[in-house]
């Protein structure tokens, strides 16, 4: 069609500007770009289930400090090439999880979400339910395969994908970065000096103390729908004593930001706008500023070996609070007022012309490369002595220490009934003495991956590099060096790279090849042996060549799908039954909360109730602040996600069944006066083994809280509620 009159060319403008309006989503959102954001409860079992991260299986859950989550964000560009990037409150995430999740993601969306453009890093808390590997080494200490926290994990990370993808909308991003330097400090300093001089000279320190953030904009409205932060810090600050689910301190920081965004009006997981606190290189990076100390003596550990009196279990890491729930609160806070204020001033707006990925399987077990003029190679897997040592953030047992490079007979004798390693395995894994051989271990599954995701994410000028493990401050520091020279070298300069950690499997850590001669803890868990990062180093090179050039890579040898040989083996003692006692009903109350309280007190209460696995409760709650309105109602105040309230499970006897919920919440500075009450909702099996589960519930006498005029616990939970939100916060 031609436009010959004025009139016609006048509208045949308007025809092709609105066509090209709609094509590209938004004119204003540069370039065409669609961001949606999701979020979904992955909580998992909150009874007897060993907890994943301190490899301590007499750590098992018994309540909930704070809810998890999966927070999903799915960018999409003019042309249709789509990535969902999603930050998962756990421990780390398997390949058994990720290869469910894109089952389930089939069945919906075709394929849309594969292997190549699904990027799930994990914040690393240590207080989230275990049970969700396929490789023996990671199940171990979670006394196997767990259905509930399996489940949990893939059904929740599918939704909070499914729900971005259908929130889709026109959007603009902006970044910033800053530096945060009070949350984090290293907790192996000595191996880091073992790092050319040279090269610690070009930074300003041990660790990383930048923290990268993304804002996400509505493109059509103007108004902030999602942030995305990255900052290197292990959620360790809840130390191997704690029983309570809990996204740690990076599960408070997020939980903090989406609340600001709602200004307290939703609560936590119901929220429209996500904030996801992800990590980064922090493989040597602990939380627990106050450093490592003799518990019996107050000294200094000794600084090559954290031991005190040649003992590990007496040198502890503190956090900066009072106690380790405080210092989850303090670091969590920190990183909130950083992202906040990033979030505020970010101004400097990201073009995305195209989005792109570039993703291959590697097999990490016989990588050769040349490094120096020599031609190298790596290794199967196998962990070290000091691997059994633990850190100064969660110290092992028996007689282990950091820093062993000779082992012992008698723990040689023990790993050789297991597998003893050839001449050529202890050659190429040397100076590590070998404790478990696990790439020669396969019963009941492989103990260790050989098969690695390795994959590049590119928005616009932003790339992603999903690390497969955790790598300590330097060997993330090589990996974005080399990433962002590859790109410059091949028409992609002025990029900005960034690091999502613990991302897609996990590996357990990279250490640097200096870093490795000493087998500090980091480096006896660098199960590829010395030269793992510089294997790393090259393969993510390579891919960042192929994403500046737009040059294809094979698809690599598969990632293989455990679940079928890992979920028989599940040591984890089922739920048999539930009980009161004769002339008791559950939801009864034991302990009544007191008739009036006021802002900055504790209202705490006791009910009688059955096992949290019979029903994970999940987008529910196992307890409810709730206040009764003008008309008489009651209406939800809080819920056991949110930071101030806890809710503790205890076994009071295993025999008959009985067992009790302790309800804690912490009420805000900014809590309006009126008439509350704790609610207590639960699930309870039958004596009766063929009867299903059945629900209860139960509520506290009403109680009143006053006002107040003055704050009464300066620093405190209450307290960092009342300075978000203000007066009237609920």
């Amino acid at each position: 069609m031609t436009c010959r009159s004025q009139l016609s060319a006048w509208l045949c403008l308007i025809s092709f500007g609105l066509l090209s309006l709609f094509s590209t989503g938004c004119g204003a959102s540069g370039g065409g770009l669609m961001a949606g954001v999701g979020v979904a409860d992955i909580t998992g079992p909150a009874g007897e289930v060993p907890m994943m991260g301190y490899a301590k299986a007499s750590q098992k859950t018994a309540g909930i400090h704070i809810r998890l989550f999966a927070r999903a964000f799915v960018f999409r560009d003019r042309f249709g090439a789509t990535v969902a990037y999603v930050n998962v409150d756990a421990a780390m995430v398997s390949q058994m999880v990720k290869l469910r999740v894109l089952e389930i993601l089939k069945k919906k969306f075709g394929n849309t979400y594969t292997e190549k453009n699904v990027l799930l890093s994990a914040i690393h808390t240590h207080s989230g339910p275990g049970g969700f590997h396929g490789y023996t080494l990671y199940a171990i200490s979670t006394l196997g395969y767990m259905s509930d926290t399996f489940e949990a994990f893939s059904n929740g990370i599918a939704s909070s994908i499914e729900q971005a993808h259908l929130s889709l909308r026109p959007a603009r991003l902006f970044y910033n970065e800053g530096e945060l330097n009070d949350s984090s400090v290293s907790r192996s300093p000595s191996s880091y000096l073992l790092n050319p001089a040279a090269e610690r000279a070009r930074y300003s320190g041990d660790v990383d103390r930048t923290m990268q953030l993304l804002k996400l904009v509505d493109g059509s409205t103007g108004e902030p729908f999602g942030m995305l932060n990255w900052f290197p810090v292990h959620c360790t600050s809840l130390n191997n004593t704690n029983q309570m689910i809990s996204g740690d301190n990076k599960g408070w920081a997020a939980q903090l930001f989406e609340r600001y965004m709602s200004r307290g009006a939703q609560l936590p997981g119901k929220q429209k706008f996500v904030a996801a606190f992800s990590n980064a290189n922090e493989g040597d990076v602990s939380p627990n500023t106050a450093g490592p100390r003799c518990i019996d003596t107050g000294e200094p550990c000794d600084i090559l070996t954290s031991t005190c009196g040649g003992r590990t279990q007496k040198c502890v890491a503190f956090g900066p609070g009072r106690d380790m729930m405080d210092s989850a609160r303090i670091i969590g806070q920190r990183q909130f007022n950083k992202a906040l204020s990033l979030f505020q001033s970010a101004t400097r707006e990201v073009q995305v012309d195209s989005i792109s990925v570039v993703h291959q399987n590697v097999d990490m077990t016989n990588y050769e490369l040349t490094v120096s003029g020599k031609r190298v190679r790596t290794c199967k897997p196998a962990m070290g002595f000091s691997f059994a040592a633990g850190t100064t953030d969660g110290p092992g047992g028996f007689d282990f220490t950091q820093g062993d490079t000779s082992g012992n007979l008698f723990w040689n004798i023990v790993r050789s009934v297991l597998s003893k390693p050839s001449a050529e395995q202890v050659d190429c894994q040397k100076p590590k003495p070998i404790l478990l051989n696990t790439g020669y271990m396969s019963f009941p599954t492989q103990w260790q991956p050989s098969i690695v995701e390795t994959q590049l994410v590119r928005i616009g000028p932003l790339t992603l590099v999903a690390l497969p493990g955790e790598f300590t401050t330097m060997s993330g520091r090589r990996v974005r060096d080399a990433v962002r020279a590859a790109l410059e070298q091949n028409g992609m300069p002025d990029g900005t790279v960034i690091l999502a950690g613990l991302s897609n499997l996990y590996s357990s850590y990279i250490a640097t090849y200096e870093e490795y001669q000493a087998q500090r803890y980091e480096a006896a868990s660098t199960i590829y042996g010395p030269h793992t990062l510089s294997a790393y180093v090259d393969q993510f090179g390579k891919l960042a060549r192929a994403l500046a050039t737009n040059a294809s890579v094979d698809s690599g040898p598969p990632v293989p799908n455990l679940y079928n040989k890992i979920k028989s083996y599940s040591f984890i003692t089922p739920i048999v039954y539930d009980s009161v006692g004769i002339g008791r009903n559950f939801g009864d109350v034991v302990t009544q909360p007191k008739v009036a309280y006021r802002p900055g007190d504790t209202v705490s209460a006791s009910f009688r109730t059955g096992h949290p696995r019979n029903n994970m409760m999940l987008g529910g709650s196992f307890m409810m602040v709730q206040r009764k309105n003008s008309s008489g109602d009651w209406e939800e105040i809080c819920n056991d996600a949110c930071v101030e309230t806890r809710f503790r499970w205890q076994r009071t006897n295993a025999l008959l069944g009985h067992s009790l919920a302790h309800l804690d919440w912490d009420i805000p500075s900014c809590a309006r006066p009126g008439t509350y009450r704790l609610l207590h909702t639960g699930w309870y099996k039958p004596v009766l083994l063929w009867q299903k589960p059945r629900q209860f519930s139960g509520a506290t006498r009403e109680f009143q809280v006053k006002s107040s005029s003055a704050r009464q616990a300066t620093g405190q939970v209450r307290d960092v509620i009342n300075d978000m939100f203000g007066s009237g916060c609920n």
